[in-house]
């Protein structure tokens, strides 16, 4: 064998070893790297799912909200034809509302009361949690509208939940 190509073969030799060791060193992630990604993850779900389950509970209000005034407007149509309003929710007509006691998708109860103050010329229509996520509600625990169009929300008031 020439001895240019013995050096070739032991320069060659030297080079694969030294492609071997670097590749050695980097097999994978540690245990600490694995550590500290569980960390920053755990870190950011702690964040976002609380945000996530206020913004559910925020716009699920809204259910509460339209119950209420499809309540009100039921209830103008029934003043309209008897001069005076029911609280009757479930019952058909033409003696009651025929709306359903719960919320489109369940998750508020709709309760239809007289006005105590002015028997059956005025009517208070509430809503209140009906499912183990709206009661985590506790900013707005309780929708209320009347016959005169006022609206209440308790503990936060109209501002923050009827908005």
């Amino acid at each position: 064998m020439p001895a240019g190509s013995r050096r070739d073969a032991n320069v060659l030799a030297t080079q694969g070893c030294e492609v071997m060791r670097a590749r050695g060193n980097s097999r994978g992630m540690t245990l600490i790297e694995l550590m500290i990604v569980i960390v920053i993850v755990a870190i950011l779900a702690s964040i976002a799912v609380p945000n996530y389950r206020r913004y559910v509970m925020r716009a699920q209000r809204t259910e509460a909200k339209t119950a209420l005034l499809r309540v009100q407007a039921a209830e103008e149509k029934f003043y309209l034809q008897n001069n005076a309003y029911t609280n009757k929710l479930t019952d058909a007509l033409p003696g009651g509302l025929g709306l359903p006691q719960l919320s489109e998708n369940g998750n508020y109860t709709i309760a239809l009361n007289f006005d105590a103050l002015l028997n059956d010329q005025g009517f208070v229509a509430t809503a209140t949690p009906a499912t183990v996520g709206q009661q985590a509600d506790t900013d707005c625990a309780l929708f209320q509208i009347d016959h005169t169009g006022n609206r209440q929300a308790t503990p936060a008031g109209v501002q923050k939940c009827w908005r």
